[in-house]
């Protein structure tokens, strides 16, 4: 009579662990305990577990590298310090590893196909994506390539089993609550992209908290999170609306550009009109004034999204995250 040789997973619950830290045992992988290691060898021990040859060949037979792949093609991307930040954050987590980032702008029609291509060649073991728009193709090109994916931030059209995100909606209330205590009513705002879900989730959290004090929340100029923007929207709202004593930018890039138009037409800031923006970026804490800004843990979110994809690659199931802003009070409020 043949006796059924030990399973992976039996392993896994003799030991304790899961099977991906039995994976990365056999395997000689890093990021496993002391305690783990000893476990699994004692059950492998215990047992006579022989591992699969050609399985582990497969599981070895990786490239090393993970893509991030961002919905923009933005010649001034870096200029943006929100995608700065995001990648240091990405490194710092990649350099405790033996991985390499490849980094894809992936807007245009050919930033989408250099990104088909390392996703039908395998020449990545994983995905990130950030920056996407609603309905945006990348999401569908990476499902479909099968390759574990992690999405920095969400979009307006779909939920992704993981992704690390940040509650744009309670911070941008959490700022016009503040807008709102210190007196000021005419409260103006310039919106970032509406059909990215950080854009539409802080217009959504100007609208709850402006509704619910009973206050107009028709002050609106929309941007696309740059600075030019930014500017081109303060315009508009000093043209529209003479009276407004406040403003809440979507993204302290754009809120740049709102504190030099208003400087161009003699408002004084705050006194005239308190600005609040959002990111909580180097440059905020050196605008004149500086800066009232909602913070939002930018390099965390990198790191958050690396290290649950690096779980991803070692047979994990993470957790998505939304991780929490606050308002950093400064001298334009």
């Amino acid at each position: 009579m043949t006796t059924r040789p030990p399973t992976l997973e039996e392993v896994a619950q003799r030991a304790g662990v899961s099977t991906g830290t039995v994976s990365r045992v056999i395997n000689n992988a890093r990021h496993v305990s002391d305690k783990s290691r000893r476990a699994v060898e004692k059950a492998i021990s215990e047992l006579g577990y022989v591992p699969n040859t050609a399985a582990r060949s497969l599981a070895t037979q990786r490239r090393g590298a993970v893509v991030l792949a961002i919905s923009s093609d933005d010649p001034a991307l870096f200029a943006n310090l929100f995608f700065a930040e995001v990648i240091t954050g990405v490194n710092a987590v990649l350099e405790e590893t033996d991985l390499q980032l490849m980094l894809v702008l992936a807007a245009s029609e050919r930033g989408r196909a250099r990104f088909a291509k390392i996703l039908q060649s395998r020449s990545a073991d994983g995905v990130m994506l950030l920056a996407l728009k609603e309905n945006d193709p990348l999401s569908k090109m990476a499902e479909e390539s099968g390759l574990p994916t992690v999405h920095g931030g969400r979009s307006l059209d779909r939920t992704p089993q993981w992704y690390v995100d940040a509650d744009n909606r309670g911070g941008a209330r959490t700022a016009v609550e503040h807008l709102i205590a210190a007196g000021r009513h005419n409260i103006a705002t310039i919106t970032g992209e509406l059909d990215t879900h950080a854009g539409h989730g802080r217009f959504m959290g100007y609208r709850e908290a402006m509704v619910l004090a009973g206050l107009s929340d028709q002050r609106v100029a929309h941007g696309d999170f740059s600075e030019a923007s930014g500017a081109a929207g303060m315009k508009l709202l000093l043209d529209d609306h003479p009276d407004l004593d406040a403003v809440f930018v979507a993204s302290d890039a754009m809120a740049i550009g709102a504190l030099d138009v208003l400087r161009e037409n003699g408002k004084r800031v705050p006194e005239d009109v308190a600005v609040v923006g959002f990111n909580d970026v180097v440059t905020a804490r050196n605008t004149q004034p500086a800066l009232t800004t909602v913070r939002q843990p930018i390099e965390a979110m990198g790191r958050e999204m690396t290290r649950m994809l690096v779980r991803l690659l070692n047979g994990e199931q993470p957790t998505s995250l939304i991780l929490p802003t606050d308002l950093v009070l400064r001298a334009s409020t």
